[in-house]
């Protein structure tokens, strides 16, 4: 990885994103920040006073094909490659019970959380350096291994689909050694997770980078968490 990473969060707007962003730039990264909605995103983009030149705030809906359309479009103006992609951005409909799932929220979750990082890191693949990482923010739900209980269930089954996704990306991109990584960061106090959760943002930020920074080719297409340890799948 070169001294200085050319990075791109999704959902950066708050949470682990926002998270990654801060740590990113701390370490004298280029970031590009990707939201829906960037005039609404009062603390990334006073990052970009903080961190003139190297942070770009771009709008970005995953789950909308044309948006990525027009990041692809864009990225050459702010960036000339990527070593570094976080596919962050994730929805969770709260309080699901069995017998009035709706259809709908398999629609969203779906699409969010899965569709979305294929088809933009599919769309992004040309940019991304040799040897670059792509991470997806994955999570212990999305285990069947783990499954101990009925929770959350268009949360589950998306990030089930989603670690597809990544085992698929692994295969597409191993000739560049691309190392795609599902990461599950554990229970981390954000709006998401809630305020009894185990870590902090900046903890769980902190150990993720530890396992994106020290990944090799053996782990392209594995399923980490936050220590670097296998999940099962």
């Amino acid at each position: 990885m070169p001294a200085q990473r050319r990075c791109l969060v999704t959902g950066a707007n708050r949470g682990l994103g926002l998270g990654f962003v801060r740590h990113l730039l701390a370490r004298g990264d280029a970031v590009i920040a990707t939201c829906r909605h960037p005039g609404r995103a009062t603390a990334l983009n006073a990052l970009t006073d903080e961190h003139p030149g190297r942070l770009h705030v771009v709008p970005l809906d995953v789950g909308d094909p044309r948006s990525i359309d027009a990041l692809v479009h864009e990225l050459p103006l702010v960036t000339d490659g990527l070593d570094l992609l976080v596919n962050n951005a994730g929805i969770l409909h709260a309080g699901e019970r069995f017998g009035t799932v709706p259809a709908g929220h398999f629609d969203d979750s779906l699409r969010t959380n899965a569709t979305g990082p294929f088809l933009v890191t599919q769309a992004l693949a040309p940019h991304l350096a040799p040897g670059a990482r792509v991470a997806n923010i994955s999570s212990s739900l999305g285990s069947t291994g783990e499954l101990d209980a009925f929770r959350t269930p268009t949360y589950a089954v998306s990030k089930a689909a989603q670690n597809m996704v990544t085992a698929l990306l692994a295969k597409a991109l191993a000739a560049r050694e691309v190392v795609v990584l599902a990461l599950n960061p554990g229970w981390v106090r954000t709006d998401m997770g809630g305020g009894s959760a185990e870590h902090s943002i900046d903890e769980a930020i902190e150990a993720l980078m530890h396992v994106i920074d020290t990944a090799t080719p053996a782990d392209n297409g594995r399923f980490l968490d936050w220590r670097g340890n296998a999940v099962p799948w």
